[in-house]
């Protein structure tokens, strides 16, 4: 048998007063420890998203500080390839020399780039080449050329990532000179097109403007450079510390030694162990991958092709 639905609710009993708790007046006291417990907690908060999202590093490159440059190498660190086997394909174009010497030069080049570094070896015949091709000639006249060859071989190589750094430096006010092996003619050459401050090269020996076939002193090369750079931050009133440099061979390390922020830039295999081992930061723009960036507390610029226009703001900012 069903039971009888109820046709309205039951009356609910008094609650006992013992059973209603009592409501205490909020105190000073009170306010403070509340106050304080929830001051904790967006500390706590606000600590947690700082290790998740670090700081931003202080501005690189400073601006304004004339104090600071930067100094890049050239051949595979702003350039696809070495400056000199450019020069040598414009030249044997021009009649310079013949097929057999040009044949050295190419395959000079194709080791320099799939090898992505010097070997003294063949850095030393390509400079006696080029040495031997050059006796007799007017440096005007190579100096006309070279233009033109710049056009021609080498415009189109230019690494479009460190090109943004480069500049980078220059928007902040600072001096940048490329340091190479390359005669310095050609270095002047390609320092003036990417609107850079100048150029330190090997310099060929001249008699009445006319080239003797014979250098001043060494080719510009591994210490020589690290010299040339000291001795033009004396005349400069430059403070190495405060000084850049970039480089893609281990034969340079003395050059990035020598100041405060070392870059190695698309770096041969001793060369990135090395700077590995130093903490500092690398490039590479052969792969278009990107690179670590460890080490000193400036920015790094970003890609290659694609990166170049982004890279100068990226130089602004750390990204992990």
């Amino acid at each position: 048998m069903a039971r009888p639905r109820l046709t309205r609710p039951f009356a609910a009993a008094p609650r006992p007063r013992w059973l209603t708790p009592r409501r205490r007046p909020t105190t000073d006291r009170t306010r403070l420890a509340g106050a304080a417990s929830a001051e904790a907690a967006r500390q706590a908060q606000q600590e947690a998203a700082s290790l998740e999202s670090p700081a931003e590093e202080p501005e690189f490159p400073v601006p304004g500080d004339a104090r600071a440059a930067a100094f890049f190498d050239l051949d595979n660190t702003v350039m696809q390839g070495a400056a000199i086997f450019h020069l040598g394909r414009g030249l044997y174009k021009r009649k310079f020399f013949r097929k057999r010497e040009l044949a050295r030069f190419a395959w000079q080049q194709a080791y320099f780039r799939l090898a992505g570094a010097e070997n003294a070896g063949h850095m030393q015949d390509a400079r006696e080449s080029a040495l031997s091709i050059v006796r007799g000639h007017r440096v005007d006249e190579l100096t006309a050329i070279g233009e033109e060859i710049y056009d021609e071989y080498m415009a189109d190589r230019i690494w479009p990532g460190t090109r943004a750094l480069a500049q980078a430096h220059l928007d902040a006010g600072q001096r940048v000179w490329l340091v190479t092996a390359a005669p310095v003619e050609t270095a002047t050459i390609i320092a003036r097109r990417l609107g850079l401050t100048g150029a330190l090269g090997t310099v060929a020996e001249s008699v009445d403007g006319v080239y003797t076939g014979r250098l001043v002193g060494e080719p510009l090369h591994g210490p020589a450079k690290a010299e040339a750079v000291r001795a033009l931050a004396a005349a400069e009133g430059l403070d190495l510390e405060r000084c850049a440099a970039y480089s893609d061979s281990a034969n340079d390390i003395p050059l990035l030694s020598l100041v405060g922020y070392p870059y190695a830039i698309n770096p041969d295999s001793k060369l990135r162990a090395h700077a590995r081992a130093m903490g500092w930061r690398r490039r590479d723009y052969r792969t278009g991958r990107k690179a670590v960036r460890v080490g000193v507390p400036a920015a790094a610029g970003a890609g290659a092709v694609a990166g170049g226009a982004a890279a100068a703001l990226a130089l602004h900012r750390r990204r992990r």
